[in-house]
Order: C-alpha cells, then sequence, then structure tokens
C-alpha cells in the first residue's frame, strides 16, 4: 500500500504542470502527421526525465504505412509553422514531412514489457473563441486555425508525459521494461498501424490504451473497456471516378460521365443490405465532382467510411462496397481508383487485463465502473496494437477515464474537466507497477 499512496503523491505534485503542458498543447493544436511541435516537445520532456531511449522520426511510424498523409506543401507550411511556435530544436527535424509521434522506452532490467498508448493529434474543427468558452476565456484556445483538440488527445499526450515522469521516479523498484508511445494521427484512424508495422508491439506482454471520456457510470471515475465489441471496425476511402468530358449539348453521347458513377454508387451504397451478425455503418461523407454546367464531368471524388461492429463484419461491408464501385463505374464507361485512407479492427479486451487495471485504479482510491463492456460508434486505431499484442499471446485493454466535458467530442466547444489527467495518471501507473514490481 505504502507504492500507491507515494504514486498518489508524486502525481498530485506534479498536477499543476501536467495541467500547463495540456494547456500548452491545447493551444498549439496540430492535427494528424502535422504533430510537430508536439512530438518534439514530447521528446525533450523525455530526455530531461532520464527516459533510456526516446525514439523520434522514422524510428516511430513506418513511413509507406502511414494513411492518410497530407500534401508535402501542407507538411512543410506545418514545419514551418512548428519553428516558430516553439517547436524543440533538437528533435524538430525528425519531424518533416509528417515523421511525428514519440516513443519513450524506460529499462529496468528482466522482466514483463508493458506497451501504454497516448494519442497526440487534434482535429480539423475551428475553435470558439468567445468568453463563453473557458479555454478562450483562459487565454489557452487553439491559435492554429482550423485545427483543435476537440477529443481530448492534448489530455492524452499530457498523460502520457505524467505516467514517465512517475514511473522514472520509482524505476528503483520496477522491473521489466515499459514503452510509452505516443501515437500521431489517431483521428481518421491513420497512425496506428504503421508504428505496429515498425515492430514495436512485437514481445510486448501486456497493453494499455484509454481516452476521456464523458461517460459516468455510478459517478465511477475509471471504466474498463471494451468488454465486447466496445469500438466499431472501420475502413475508409477516397474514391476516385474518371471518365470522358464533352459538351452536354452538342455531344453529350461521346461523354462517360462521372457525375452518373457517382450518383449509382451512392444510391447502392446505401442500399447494402445490413447484417444479422450485427452492426454496420455506411455514409458518404463528400463528392466533388464537375467543371461547368455545359461540361459532361470527367473527374470526381467521393470519400467514404465504412464500419462494422466486429472486423468481419466490415469486412463485409468492404467486400461489398468495392463491388458497388467498381459496377457502377463500369456501368457508366468510367474507371475508379479506392484509396484507403484510414482504418481500425474491432476490440475485445482481455479479462484478466481488465482485472488489473481495475485493481490499479482501486488502489490508488478511485471509483472504477462495474461494467466491463461498454458500445461505442466511434472507432480507434489503438484496435491494432491491442490486436498484435493479443496475436502473440499477450493480454491487453482500453479504459475510459471520466470528467465533466462542456460540449460533445468532436465540438467547436469541448473541453474537460482536468481531473481527468491526474486520475488517469495514477491509474496507469498502479497497473504497470502492479505488472512489473
Amino acid at each position: 500500500m505504502a507504492m500507491y499512496e507515494k504514486i498518489n503523491q508524486l502525481v498530485d505534485d506534479v498536477t499543476a504542470e501536467l495541467v500547463a503542458t495540456r494547456r500548452d498543447f491545447h493551444k498549439y493544436a496540430e492535427s494528424g502527421w502535422f504533430e510537430m511541435r508536439t512530438s518534439s516537445i514530447i521528446a525533450r520532456k523525455l530526455t530531461e526525465m532520464g527516459v533510456d531511449e526516446v525514439l523520434v522520426g522514422d524510428a516511430v511510424c513506418k513511413k509507406e504505412a502511414r494513411m492518410g498523409v497530407p500534401s508535402e506543401e501542407a507538411l512543410e507550411a506545418s514545419y514551418e509553422r512548428a519553428v516558430e511556435q516553439g517547436g524543440d530544436p533538437e528533435f524538430l527535424p525528425y519531424t518533416k514531412g509528417g515523421m511525428t509521434g514519440v516513443i519513450g522506452i524506460i529499462k529496468c532490467g528482466e522482466g514483463p514489457t508493458v506497451a501504454m498508448r497516448f494519442d497526440i493529434d487534434a482535429l480539423g474543427v475551428i475553435e470558439a473563441q468567445d468568453d463563453g468558452h473557458r479555454p478562450a476565456a483562459e487565454g489557452f484556445a487553439s491559435v492554429n486555425h482550423g485545427m483543435m483538440h476537440a477529443c481530448g488527445h492534448d489530455a492524452h499526450a499530457t498523460i502520457g508525459l505524467g505516467v514517465a515522469k512517475t514511473l522514472m521516479a520509482i524505476k528503483d523498484q520496477l522491473h521489466g521494461t515499459i514503452k510509452l508511445i505516443f501515437q500521431p494521427a489517431e483521428e481518421g484512424v491513420r497512425g496506428a498501424k504503421s508504428i505496429v508495422e515498425n515492430g514495436h508491439l512485437d514481445g510486448v506482454d501486456f497493453c494499455i490504451g484509454s481516452h476521456v471520456s464523458d461517460l459516468r457510470s455510478d459517478d465511477a471515475e475509471v471504466a474498463i473497456s471494451p468488454g465486447s465489441h466496445g469500438s466499431l471496425a472501420t475502413t475508409k476511402y477516397d474514391v476516385y471516378f474518371h471518365g470522358v468530358s464533352a459538351h452536354a449539348g452538342g455531344s453529350p453521347e461521346k461523354g462517360k460521365n462521372v457525375m452518373l458513377a457517382v450518383a449509382t454508387a451512392i444510391m447502392n451504397l446505401y442500399a447494402i443490405p445490413r447484417h444479422s451478425g450485427g452492426t454496420t455503418r455506411i455514409n458518404v461523407g463528400t463528392v466533388t465532382a464537375g467543371s461547368g454546367r455545359n461540361v459532361i464531368a470527367d473527374v470526381a471524388k467521393m470519400e467514404i467510411e465504412l464500419r462494422g461492429e466486429t472486423t468481419a463484419l466490415n469486412d463485409y461491408v468492404v467486400e461489398y462496397a468495392t463491388n458497388v464501385i467498381e459496377a457502377a463505374a463500369k456501368m457508366h464507361g468510367c474507371t475508379c481508383e479506392m484509396v484507403v485512407m484510414g482504418g481500425a479492427q474491432s476490440m475485445t479486451s482481455d479479462k484478466a487485463m481488465i482485472d488489473r487495471v481495475r485493481a490499479g485504479a482501486e488502489a490508488v482510491g478511485l471509483k472504477v465502473s462495474k461494467d466491463d463492456s461498454n458500445k461505442s460508434g466511434g472507432s480507434e486505431d489503438y484496435s491494432y496494437m491491442m490486436t498484435r499484442v493479443q496475436e502473440q499471446g499477450g493480454i491487453a485493454t482500453f479504459m475510459r477515464v471520466h470528467s465533466k466535458q462542456s460540449a460533445p467530442g468532436h465540438n467547436r466547444r469541448f473541453d474537460i474537466d482536468e481531473v481527468a489527467i491526474p486520475n488517469a495518471v495514477k491509474t496507469f501507473c498502479a497497473t504497470v507497477y502492479d505488472i512489473v514490481k
């Protein structure tokens, strides 16, 4: 019990510092693959803590496995902005070209390997700037227009740093290897797979991911989830149709009209039969096509996402949707290309890992939800990490740390009660201590 009391005290002592760090990340929000300033500062802080190994740049993500990477021009502009906004000069150059993310490794001799995931990216949301929104009133609203921490990943990055600092303070009591994975591009589920493909989850025995959440059960401060299907598997595509332009009045028969192909695809995507095995989702989010009123359109872009309660159900929707899109293009003499922009698998936590996290949270005096299962309509690419660990015989789980929120996630008025930060740090540290003590 003495060690859990020490963990509580250590975290309480740095809570003010952690809140300041969270607000700094919030003010300089960077969305997926643009988290250059954020990554450089995380790397600097881990280095100053004395973390044994700090990985940055292409040592974190496998470059070719990244999904939904922005244009080179946008990445370069983001890099220049990160320089201006105080990115760490030693570590910032490693992030060029969107090679963001950081992994800190604490080496404590022989013992099991524990990994924790902390996502760090913001969303493409324009943050509220009026005094009714606390970050604006208190001077830490995003200064990067169109980028906002509207889902709590500023808190997640900060939690990871708090975990690192606390574990370094008790390092002489630990036995094993601890990996702190600061993941880029979780929004759009674009980043985790590239970390997995770089081998960072190989050999991991225990793995924990988390998210701040407004979901509250019996006033519990921590919920261990998902027990079953707590996150939908998903695949996200940019679909390009190519046809032949022609004069819409003079020679329409000479064109190959992508408008017809897109319209046919949309109608039939929404007509895909649902599955008796569980929930599926299909959405066409955007369509851009055509160049003029009197021109047969020859190029179109459609952004879609597909989801399933399980990975198998998502695969069912993907296969059906692919057939629909390809047939719609062919029907009207067009061609098509489907580019994967993001993806995630479904998740099922291991009961043994649920029990460990529950015990850790309770050991530091936090109330834990009695429900081990939480269904969610969202998707989470931590699933790639969880699946990789489970495939090789390890165990993993996902937890939610509750706090009051000012608005729903992905809303321009989103903000959290910062008590979630020390609560999460304490839970992570107590659980890891229980594993590697």
